[in-house]
């Protein structure tokens, strides 16, 4: 997140800033392409921050910003007003899953969002836009979320879709309630909402798919559930590391996949960071954890006690729950790479801890 203590400048400079950030980052894309085909999520974060930067010299918001780590919404916060809020994709494409319609980590004085979006995938492209013109829908991990897609036209948002401004939903008490209404307006015969229902989790999806036909974008979001909910799918040797996992998705989600061990232990080895910057060649498991941190992060902390304590199988849910997970998983993790390292690798990627 990024802070700024000056709260005079307009809404117009802001927008000048954000209009300059894209040029600065789409000039440095087209001289360094393979640069940022490499970054990770909270690396663009790093990116964008800069590019904010330089694009606030000479203006009033130039030496009032800074970086700050953790999970809230937006990941930049000016003059404790404005905020910009960093998606990426490493696909040539512009849509993504964006953050929950609750927006339970939001910082409470920022007024004014806008999203910056880098496009990874060849050619490397950036692009920023107010939050709201961004949104096209809203699809449903633990928690309902926003679609993003950075080609919308004019009258194309979820919010123009349902009649209701972006500020009217926010501020709303319970922002589910019309989106489920605007959604059940439109099941087909023997549909409905299971994500909408009084008791969310006991209620069985209206119909089935395979894995094979879910969007990109789909299962990455119950990739990023499984991760966070059931912990022992890190573990090794363990014939049974995925039931618990597979009974949720076909029951909870409608959702049948046959060869799940690929959404979770397919691919080689990768490097991640540890105590003192030194690099570790960890199962891609661990790779896959750190590119999807922030939507494991954000579904941990909004999920509510009970269900925790289910999936967890724990009696009790402690404060910090990012170290309960990370003790879990680096548990699970023993027999394959050890709990020290899987402790280390895990707490640089949530716990800020370096050493």
């Amino acid at each position: 997140m990024i802070i700024s203590e000056n709260r005079k400048p307009p809404l117009s400079l802001f927008r000048d800033i954000m209009t300059r950030t894209d040029v600065i980052l789409n000039a440095d894309a087209t001289r360094r392409e393979d640069y940022y085909t490499k970054r990770s999520g909270k690396a663009v974060e790093q990116d964008v921050y800069e590019a904010v930067c330089e694009a606030a010299k000479k203006t009033e918001f130039e030496g009032t910003i800074q970086l700050v780590s953790g999970a809230s919404f937006p990941d930049i916060v000016a003059n404790k007003f404005y905020g910009v809020e960093v998606k990426s994709t490493e696909k040539d494409h512009w849509t993504s899953i964006g953050s929950s319609i609750l927006e339970s980590t939001r910082n409470a004085d920022v007024e004014r969002i806008y999203l910056t979006f880098g496009k990874l995938g060849k050619p490397v492209q950036f692009l920023s836009r107010p939050y709201e013109e961004c949104l096209s829908g809203i699809a449903v991990t633990h928690y309902p979320r926003y679609q993003i897609d950075m080609r919308l036209g004019k009258g194309e948002t979820i919010f123009d879709k349902m009649g209701i401004s972006y500020d009217e939903l926010r501020m709303l008490d319970n922002p589910v309630a019309p989106v489920s209404k605007y959604y059940k307006a439109k099941l087909k015969p023997g549909e409905s909402l299971w994500w909408a229902a009084n008791d969310v989790e006991s209620t069985a999806p209206p119909t089935v798919r395979l894995w094979t036909a879910l969007s990109h974008e789909q299962k990455e979001v119950l990739t990023v559930q499984g991760y966070a909910l059931f912990p022992e799918v890190l573990s090794a040797g363990n014939n049974k590391k995925y039931n618990r996992y597979a009974l949720w998705l076909a029951s909870k989600m409608g959702v049948v996949n046959t060869n799940i061990r690929d959404s979770f232990s397919a691919g080689g080895k990768v490097e991640l960071p540890t105590k003192g910057g030194m690099l570790l060649k960890m199962p891609a498991a661990f790779g896959r954890i750190r590119k999807y941190h922030e939507l494991i992060q954000e579904t941990i902390e909004e999920a509510d006690e009970q269900t925790l304590m289910e999936y967890w199988e724990t009696d009790a849910i402690m404060n910090n729950r990012m170290r309960q997970w990370c003790q879990m998983v680096a548990s699970a993790a023993d027999s394959s790479v050890g709990y020290t390292t899987a402790w280390n690798v895990l707490s640089c990627i949530f716990l800020n801890i370096e050493g």
